[in-house]
């Protein structure tokens, strides 16, 4: 009884979160207030797992949080890095997750031009950066594209990727979550949208629907929102058979396609994943917000610049996810 007094008094003084402890001991935090369609928690509430722990031990533990086995053949999308920028996600932080799915990586060439504009150049690159010594790389437009449907979109009805793609049954979406120039931040949606998307994907979505041979001239928030309509075409097409972890160390305010980056401003923050994108990144940009770090004014100004909450916000308009979540700390 007087535990639960203390919570309840700890609830009506920070309205913004809200702590339970389970029957497991597990600290669980919801980021968001009840509003009149929420009430309170509840089944449907998206679950994402936090530790401040980074390390290959903790990426496999969160893996197996998630209690979605991956099956089959196993795609891990990540970025393995543009040659020049040093914020990664580093192989022997990895390889243990990827062996243990039996993984491959997936990664599609950029539509910008850099040292990862081709298949040869970017195979390169993934021998340079040492990802495959840890596992096979598959570059996914290599032999060409495929279109994946869009559901409830207004700029684009397709979302256009590598052909490949349709070689994989699963997908782990391991993603590090840094900022963006463009998007003000990178996470797990713009990971499956302009990540997995081929060049002329990538253009159709930089341009906001409109072209793919150039970028185009659209709106910040047209741009956003296509980037978001491609990511839920992905999550749509593969059902239940996709999981999301994302990484927030090396917290550059640039993206890991940019070959000069500014360095890291602030500290690394910890390990997140869930079954949903949406909940994941906004629960990402929370712990960017939540930090002590002085540093992160920096990765702040970034993505408010760029309105990135957008993209989370849209995506949760169009049916990909939502932005209530309950954040379980598996370092209590």
């Amino acid at each position: 009884m007087k535990k639960q007094f203390v919570t309840l008094v700890f609830i009506l003084c920070t309205p913004f979160f809200l702590y339970a402890c389970s029957t497991s001991g597990k600290e669980k935090v919801s980021q968001q207030q009840p509003t009149d369609e929420t009430q309170a928690l509840s089944a449907e509430v998206a679950k994402v797992y936090f530790t401040r722990e980074i390390s290959s031990e903790s990426l496999v533990r969160m893996y197996e949080a998630l209690e979605r086995p991956a099956t089959g053949k196993v795609a891990v999308k990540l970025s393995m890095g543009e040659p020049g920028g040093n914020n990664y996600l580093k192989p022997e932080l990895i390889k243990d997750l990827v062996k243990q799915v039996n993984g491959t990586f997936i990664d599609a060439n950029t539509a910008y031009g850099g040292r990862r504009a081709s298949t040869e150049a970017h195979m390169q690159t993934a021998i340079d950066h040492g990802f495959t010594a840890i596992g096979p790389v598959d570059i996914l437009d290599a032999e060409g594209e495929i279109t994946l449907p869009v559901v409830g979109g207004k700029y684009i009805t397709e979302d256009i990727v590598g052909a490949n793609y349709a070689n994989y049954d699963f997908t782990l979406v391991l993603s590090h979550f840094k900022g963006h120039a463009m998007a003000g931040f990178g996470g797990a949606i713009k990971n499956i949208s302009i990540g997995i998307a081929s060049a002329n994907g990538k253009r159709l979505i930089h341009s906001g629907g409109t072209s793919t041979t150039s970028w185009g001239n659209p709106s910040q928030e047209q741009f956003l929102e296509t980037m978001s309509e491609a990511a839920k075409a992905v999550a749509d097409y593969c059902g239940e058979n996709i999981i999301y972890i994302s990484v927030m160390n090396n917290l550059s305010v640039d993206c890991d396609c940019d070959s000069n980056p500014a360095n890291p401003e602030m500290g690394d923050i910890g390990i997140l994943a869930s079954l949903d994108p949406v909940a994941l990144d906004k629960a990402c940009v929370d712990q960017v917000y939540a930090s002590t770090d002085h540093g992160r004014i920096h990765l702040i100004e970034r993505m408010e610049s760029k309105n990135g909450i957008r993209a989370i916000e849209y995506a949760e308009e169009i049916g990909m996810g939502s932005q209530q979540y309950e954040l379980i700390d598996l370092d209590n």
